[in-house]
């Protein structure tokens, strides 16, 4: 599908923000499409399985912004707090982790869920041909997911990020090193951080070519 609009995207509003209270409609909307990836994941995982005898994909999980989240996003953003521009403008209310095996896998599915002719592409960000300055890898895509109500069909945005088992772990201790010390990191603390985020993302690259050499063996016990 072709890369879509949020503005695009019908969702009924639910009186934001005056009474946060109100968002109950909204989150079961985004509970809703993010079970629906999972589920689509899931079900490319058990494919995959199936026909090539192994599982790409290691973990999923997922989450919901709480809404005093979504408020906090929008007040450091400077955004008003009205409920179009939440839904324009912050895309990752609901999210979705894929842990991957293998930096291939990761394009694979994500080429897999873009080909689904229901599912919108909002926008996609590949940082792991093109990583943040700090070292940050990751495949992130925004997907505009169809869920059917009673009178009519709604597209809800998720965030869906891929990553291997290694970009997994060194984005969640980046993540606790910057966010749980509240002084400032040394510039000489960072520089270190991002040389081992190019360490890892090499042992992953050749972790890849073992995979796809020792595929090549031909299978003596069949």
């Amino acid at each position: 599908m072709s890369p879509a609009a949020l503005s695009d995207i019908k969702v009924p509003a639910p009186g934001f923000p005056e009474d946060f209270g109100q968002l109950t409609e909204t989150e079961m909307l985004y509970s809703g499409a993010v079970r629906a990836v999972c589920t689509r994941l899931e079900n490319l995982n058990q494919e995959f399985r199936s026909r090539q005898r192994r599982s790409p994909i290691q973990g999923i999980t997922h989450r919901l912004k709480t809404p005093q989240s979504i408020r906090e996003k929008m007040l450091r953003r400077g955004l008003p707090l009205e409920y179009e521009v939440m839904r324009d403008q912050i895309t990752d209310i609901g999210g979705v982790r894929v842990i991957c095996s293998y930096i291939e896998d990761i394009y694979e599915l994500s080429a897999m869920l873009k080909r689904q002719e229901d599912i919108l592409l909002i926008n996609e960000k590949d940082y792991i041909r093109r990583p943040k300055p700090n070292g940050y890898r990751s495949y992130h895509l925004i997907l505009g997911v169809p869920i059917f109500l009673s009178e009519e069909k709604v597209f809800i945005p998720v965030e869906v990020q891929m990553r291997t088992i290694a970009m997994e772990f060194w984005a969640s201790l980046e993540h606790q090193l910057r966010y749980k010390n509240h002084s400032e990191i040394p510039e000489e603390l960072r520089r270190r951080l991002t040389s081992i985020a190019d360490i890892i993302f090499r042992e992953d690259q050749e972790m890849q070519q073992l995979f796809t050499e020792i595929s090549r063996i031909p299978d003596t016990k069949q």
